[in-house]
């Protein structure tokens, strides 16, 4: 297959990255495959104490006295498929073929992010007809889940000047500065109560969203499934009253959830008045995401009637706190046309072992008051709810740097290659450069990549024309960079 795509180094070594498992905080496999790999290559290879890889490149004739150039992606994917898919993301290989112009996957996500940028690195390793200065290619571990292998890494172990990270996912859009977040997760205790006789027991799932990102979809009006769930839930609320048995919604905290179910229960005598008012709502939901959303699907089946259920005030608090508890796009930024500051309710889990019930959910801002005070907001209502409330630390933006000599080499090189202007811009998700500014005081950053779509989900799909482009691009600032 890799045949067929361009430039055909760069597809394949995607091929073999893709061979290898690497989800979030269990990357052993992909930390030793590079090992090996820059070995082989006969390349100085290291990894630090946290299980970061650099592999170093001396210049190619001629380019000696240039500025070392670090090279940086991050190695681990994350690791989402469609509940029809049998797939085991510690052992299997990706699976993936051509749609048109784009790269997918068979019922998974794809890798992309940010496999395709390690590839890149992995080409420009092997390659002997290229020209640049001294190279560090840098792979970071746990990008996904909290940016551990950047926030572990010790000052020292890059020397590079100037920093390419390969983690954007627009062709033609250059990153100076990013966004930062943290995670607040909320736990609601609760005992079991009996059952009492006379109600109807049903299974409501949504599914069929589109999901994304949770920071660069974030303002792009797609539907989060908890809260469509919780939002019929606390309507039925308002008529008759619900009791929960269980409830299972959503699942990576840096995801906008697409799937989310509960098992439910209401007075036997209101059961076909629920369906009627399911139809209702969905006919209502699918008005309002006519554009975004225009497979959602809303289930609801009858289920055995459950021996026991959550205690009634964990019940209604917990729907009542999810109800009003801020989701999506908060603030817009004043200077430029860019998220501000946004909230994504990511995971509801009923803990049966432990009767507890876990809400979890990520902050996201460019200033970090403004941050902190949408993490106070999602707090408050689940304290007010009576859950106990932890806000991580969490992680630093980066700020921009209107000086940037690397973001002045690569606007040239680009409108060299292509005849048009690239567009400078901040992005609303965490970067790994927010983390780089805090331990490299001074050093230059970009972030480029080729175009991805539906990230952080079975739906993720890379544009293959794009990958050339960038491919081009960054030879061309390794070339140029003095």
């Amino acid at each position: 297959m890799t045949e067929m795509l361009q430039p055909k180094s760069v597809f394949d070594c995607f091929a073999l990255v893709n061979k290898v498992p690497r989800p979030s905080k269990r990357e052993e496999k992909i930390i030793d495959f590079l090992l090996q790999y820059g070995a082989g290559l006969g390349l100085a290879t290291e990894r630090d104490e946290t299980g970061n890889v650099i592999i170093r490149k001396p210049a190619t004739p001629g380019y000696e006295n240039r500025p070392t150039v670090i090279l940086q992606s991050h190695m681990d994917m994350v690791c989402e498929k469609n509940n029809d898919v049998e797939f085991d993301f510690d052992n299997d290989a990706i699976q993936t073929y051509v749609d048109g112009e784009w790269l997918k996957a068979k019922g998974t996500t794809l890798g992309a992010d940010d496999g395709i940028g390690m590839a890149m690195q992995m080409a420009v390793l092997e390659a002997k007809d290229i020209e640049h200065g001294p190279l560090e290619c840098v792979f970071t571990r746990d990008e996904e889940t909290g940016l551990t292998g950047a926030e572990g890494m010790k000052p020292g172990f890059m020397s590079g000047r100037y920093l390419i990270n390969l983690d954007s996912e627009d062709e033609g859009q250059i990153f100076i500065s990013c966004a930062g977040g943290c995670r607040t997760l909320a736990e609601f205790d609760y005992t079991e109560e009996t059952a009492p006789e006379g109600l109807f027991f049903a299974r409501l799932k949504v599914k069929g969203l589109t999901g994304g990102h949770s920071g660069d979809d974030i303002n792009k009006k797609r539907a989060n499934a908890n809260k469509l769930l919780v939002r019929f839930l606390y309507d039925t609320m308002q008529k008759v009253d619900v009791r929960l048995a269980d409830i299972q919604a959503g699942g990576l905290h840096n995801a906008i959830p697409r799937e989310a179910e509960c098992i439910l229960a209401v007075p036997m005598s209101h059961k076909e008045q629920l369906r009627i008012d399911l139809n209702v709502y969905t006919a209502e939901v699918e008005e309002e995401y006519c554009v975004t959303e225009p497979s959602v699907c809303f289930e609801l089946e009858s289920v055995a009637p459950m021996a026991t259920l959550i205690d009634k005030s964990t019940s209604d608090r917990l729907i009542r706190a999810l109800q009003a508890v801020d989701n999506g796009e908060f603030a817009h930024c004043q200077n430029i046309d860019l998220v501000e500051t946004s909230s994504n309710l990511a995971s509801i889990h009923m803990l049966a072992d432990q009767k507890v019930i876990q809400v979890n959910s990520s902050q996201r801002s460019s200033i970090l008051s403004a941050r902190r005070n949408m993490s106070n907001t999602v707090k408050a209502c689940y304290e007010l709810a009576g859950a106990r409330v932890n806000v991580g630390e969490g992680y630093p933006g980066w700020a921009m740097n209107p000086k940037s000599e690397l973001l002045k080499v690569a606007v040239e090189q680009y409108k060299q290659l292509f005849d048009k202007e690239p567009k400078v811009l901040g992005i609303h998700a965490g970067l790994e450069c927010g983390l780089f500014s805090e331990k490299y005081p001074g050093l230059d950053m970009i972030s480029v990549g080729p175009t991805l779509r539906g990230v952080h989900s079975p739906d993720e799909k890379l544009l293959i024309p794009t990958v050339k482009m960038v491919w081009d691009h960054l030879l061309a600032i390794l070339k140029n960079i003095k």
